[in-house]
């Protein structure tokens, strides 16, 4: 890990005693910096600082500790993938999507992911390290600038903590991400506009449920019973589906907020129509949405998405039986758009990285 401070990591009264305390500054430069990194500026283009203090803070401190090094336009929608680089060297990925209701960002929070699920690529790796709450934030200014740049009234609105890592497993780290991301101060992202999604990290869940952040909570079950699930996710054979689901109704009691249960659709395991009938029994009594994703093949796992008439099927049977479902509109399909892809090739091919 770099030596240096991540500016974007520090909440107002972090960055006050630096300015004061170590920089020996007035406390109103504090705000000038603040603003400046909300904008996703670097030290040098702090204009409204004087030349000795641009130096000084260089010096010791990196404004975003995060850089896009590669960026892929999808031709079907419009999605746009980033390859992201950490003052350490390491690798994460982002998505923006475009929607009517404004753009949305899939930020990582690990830097790869040791829950093990046989459909991401994500975990193919293993965990390598967790990303801080800068590194976080420094992917919502990167791409904010760099969307920007093209059409200067865009911005991202809606944040899905579902990029690389288990957000749950990088709790305290997440927990102060998303605090310094509604900060009016900085950002000023609504938390109402962003999810998390999380395998089901039951002891986690109770905590976040507890954080009073009005925060989508996205559930990954991904099988209608435990066998199923215990085949796909490593993670299930330390928390079953019924205490899950628990933790599910619990979180909706102490925040209000409907949870979203993701089952990505994967051929000959978990889309027969039995499965739809007790996915739906499981789900009786929980204010849930489901979203159906047909899966994005994982070429190292064999894993495939089933056809679009069985997928169909499946909805109509949730539906059918009382739940509320939709499918997930694919999106970056022609850009790896998949969690973890980007990555894995760039690891294969440093030597593109820059290309």
């Amino acid at each position: 890990m770099s030596a240096r401070l991540q500016l974007l990591g520090m909440d107002g009264a972090a960055l006050e005693k630096l300015v004061v305390d170590e920089l020996g500054e007035s406390r109103f430069r504090a705000k000038q910096i603040a603003q400046w990194l909300a904008r996703g500026a670097e030290i040098s283009e702090m204009t409204n600082l004087s030349a000795k203090l641009r130096e000084r803070l260089a010096e010791i401190a990196v404004a975003n500790p995060v850089r896009i090094v590669q960026s892929h336009r999808s031709k079907i929608d419009g999605t746009e993938k980033f390859l992201y680089a950490l003052e350490d060297g390491n690798l994460i990925e982002g998505v923006v999507m475009r929607y009517h209701h404004g753009d949305s960002l899939c930020v990582s929070t690990q830097v790869g992911c040791r829950m093990g699920c046989a459909f991401c690529a994500s975990t193919l790796d293993g965990r390598v390290r967790n990303l801080t709450p800068g590194e976080m934030l420094g992917q919502v200014v990167a791409a904010n600038r760099h969307i920007q740049r093209e059409d200067p009234a865009r911005r991202v609105h809606n944040i899905v903590l579902m990029g690389s890592g288990e957000p749950l497993d990088n709790y305290d780290s997440v927990v102060a991400f998303l605090r310094r991301v509604n900060d009016p101060e900085g950002l000023n992202i609504s938390l109402r506009s962003v999810s998390l999604s999380t395998c089901g990290l039951v002891p986690k869940m109770y905590d976040f449920a507890g954080e009073g952040l009005p925060v989508t909570l996205s559930i990954s079950l991904h099988a209608p019973n435990d066998d199923v699930r215990c085949k796909i996710m490593p993670v299930a054979n330390a928390y079953p589906i019924g205490e899950v689901l628990a933790a599910c109704k619990n979180y909706v009691e102490k925040t209000g907020r409907r949870v979203i249960v993701e089952y990505a659709l994967i051929r000959g395991v978990n889309c027969a129509l039995s499965q739809a009938d007790e996915l739906a029994a499981r789900l009786r009594g929980l204010n849930c949405h489901v979203n159906l994703i047909p899966l994005n093949d994982v070429k190292e796992r064999n894993l495939h998405a089933p056809e679009k008439a069985e997928v169909a099927a499946f909805l109509r049977r949730l539906n059918s039986r009382g739940v509320s479902a939709t499918v997930r509109r694919e999106m970056g399909a022609d850009i790896d758009g998949a969690c973890g892809q980007l990555r894995r090739k760039a690891l294969a091919s440093p030597a593109d990285l820059n290309h």
